[in-house]
């Protein structure tokens, strides 16, 4: 099996628009959640959320083109762009490069628009724009044309183990011989009317309005409910030979993965579903010793238990345990980007030796005791790392990246 390997990360999100200053304002404990400003949440039950900042879409697209295109795919060529200059690749195959995205929802502004114009206005004002725009798949459309990459062209809809899914399909598709590099890219917006309603609704959002940075707080005694962000994250994946040929920068080598389905509740978790996937992950990676795991870690009263539970049953008890932190404290849950946000997290936690904290940890709860690196970042050798992503429908992922 031919062995893969990273060597281009991009990212955008509530704390940074970049790799850098969004990596470091993260392990700084800095938090990007606050009032809601993308629509008026006057009347919502839930007014915040981790929105990305100061973002121009003319930034990474003419004009003219960014109407045709919903919010999410703008955010994905930012991470697309960033990843791709930082692989440092300027002559490839077209047709053995290929994209892998990944969205949880997709272009949800672009749907919630269009429903009030045919309410409003009559079919005949609908956008011709509006399926393009929308569509999750068009992700990956939009930047293989940017790109002319002519490989294969998948899109991962897996809620929010998307992104997570993305790099495993990828990875596959090099393992098996269908490309030499892909370029990975989750993205997602959906910070709308409709999507804050429809999670407020299921009583999944936190609605601590008053105190927004304290909101999302991972594994904590008082957590209530996520946060929802925005962002994208993007990930080059090159075979080990063919980079090292070109004299990659190689962050990491993706040395296992695991996909797994719960069978048995639309939104509630199973222990035994998230805790295959990361048996599966290490089993194909041969059993590594785990140095840190980037969590789903939602703050969401079921999923951190279950999770916690996981994790312990995974690596043989609460002792044998590695050390754990969620960064959805300082971005929020960015649903189907949050996969591929957080692998970028990982392998550059790997790279800078550091494990970025979970914020707003202040109340200990007796079934969340591991060692979530509370409230500030710790210094650390890291040579193997996990993330965890868990989806609606009862889906999961996890990956595994080693330094090299």
């Amino acid at each position: 099996m031919r062995r893969v390997v990273v060597t281009g990360l991009g990212m955008i999100n509530a704390v940074g628009n970049d790799k850098e200053s969004s990596f470091k304002a993260i392990c700084e404990g800095k938090c990007g959640i606050d009032t809601i400003t993308l629509f008026d949440p006057t009347n919502f039950s839930v007014k915040i959320a981790g929105e990305v900042k100061d973002f121009d879409p003319t930034s990474v697209m003419a004009p003219k083109e960014v109407k045709k295109a919903d919010r999410f795919i703008h955010l994905g060529l930012k991470a697309a762009k960033e990843a791709m200059a930082d692989s440092g690749i300027d002559e490839y195959d077209y047709e053995r490069f290929g994209i892998s995205a990944a969205s949880g929802i997709g272009g949800l502004p672009a749907i919630e628009k269009n429903s009030v114009i045919l309410e409003t206005k009559g079919v005949r004002r609908i956008s011709p724009f509006f399926i393009p725009s929308a569509l999750v798949n068009m992700l990956g459309g939009f930047i293989s044309i940017e790109y002319g990459l002519k490989g294969p062209n998948l899109s991962s809809v897996t809620a929010c183990a998307a992104g997570t899914h993305g790099i495993s399909e990828a990875a596959k598709t090099i393992m098996l011989g269908g490309a030499d590099a892909m370029l990975v890219v989750a993205a997602e917006s959906a910070i709308t009317g409709v999507g804050i309603g429809g999670f407020a609704s299921m009583k999944a959002l936190s609605t601590r309005n008053d105190e927004p940075q304290k909101a999302s707080r991972p594994f904590d005694a008082d957590r209530d409910g996520f946060i929802m962000g925005e962002g994208a994250g993007a990930l080059v994946l090159e075979e080990y030979e063919s980079a090292k040929k070109r004299g990659a920068n190689i962050y990491a080598e993706l040395i296992g993965f695991g996909e797994s389905g719960d069978a048995s509740h639309i939104t509630s978790p199973s222990l035994d579903g998230p805790l295959r996937a990361m048996k599966a992950a290490l089993n194909m990676a041969g059993n590594p010793k785990i140095d840190y795991i980037n969590a789903h870690g939602t703050s969401t009263p079921a999923n951190d238990k279950n999770e916690t539970a996981a994790i312990k049953e995974a690596f043989g008890g609460k002792e044998n345990a590695p050390l754990v932190s969620s960064t959805k404290g300082q971005i929020g849950h960015c649903l189907g980007a949050a996969g591929g946000i957080e692998a970028v997290i990982s392998v550059m936690a790997m790279r800078d030796g550091i494990i970025p904290p979970t914020i707003n940890y202040e109340n200990s709860d007796e079934s969340c005791d591991l060692d979530y690196v509370p409230n500030e970042a710790r210094k650390a050798e890291l040579n193997v790392v996990m993330s965890n992503s868990f989806g609606f429908g009862g889906t999961n992922g996890a990956v595994i990246f080693k330094k090299i």
